[in-house]
């Protein structure tokens, strides 16, 4: 995982998922994906698709972007829906990937400041913070 993150830093010079998907050919749409969905990414006949729900927070956005952006990266063929915890389907171990993916890519080269919890960290890289359980 670390390896494909920093292949995709160093060849488009930036940690922003919106513009590595940009440059990568994924296309990324915002729509409202219903109340426990918040992003969805496919594959059909080799064109890959990026779905965030419209009525995130810029915050969530980027990172929802990352995330599947995870999928396309770490899982090749596999759609995947980014749904709520508060769903009944288990985040399971792609799921758990992606998040780790995204809060890699989107602090890439930051550091936990000393006396720094992982919620503020996350927080100063506007990521939300209920995502800490997933940092490594």
């Amino acid at each position: 995982m670390d390896d494909v993150i920093e292949q995709l830093i160093r060849k488009f010079k930036t940690n922003d998922p919106f513009e590595i998907c940009d440059r990568l050919n994924i296309d990324v749409c915002f729509c409202d994906l219903g109340e426990n969905t918040r992003g969805l990414y496919y594959r059909k006949l080799r064109r890959r698709y990026i779905a965030i729900h419209e009525d995130l927070d810029d915050f969530w956005k980027l990172f929802v972007c990352a995330h599947e952006l995870g999928h396309d990266r770490l899982h090749p063929g596999v759609s995947r829906f980014f749904l709520d915890e508060h769903s009944f389907f288990s985040a399971g171990k792609l799921e758990r990937q992606a998040n780790q993916f995204s809060l890699k890519l989107l602090t890439d080269g930051q550091y936990i400041e000393q006396g720094e919890s992982i919620e503020e960290f996350l927080r100063r890289n506007n990521i939300p913070p209920e995502l800490s359980k997933f940092y490594l």
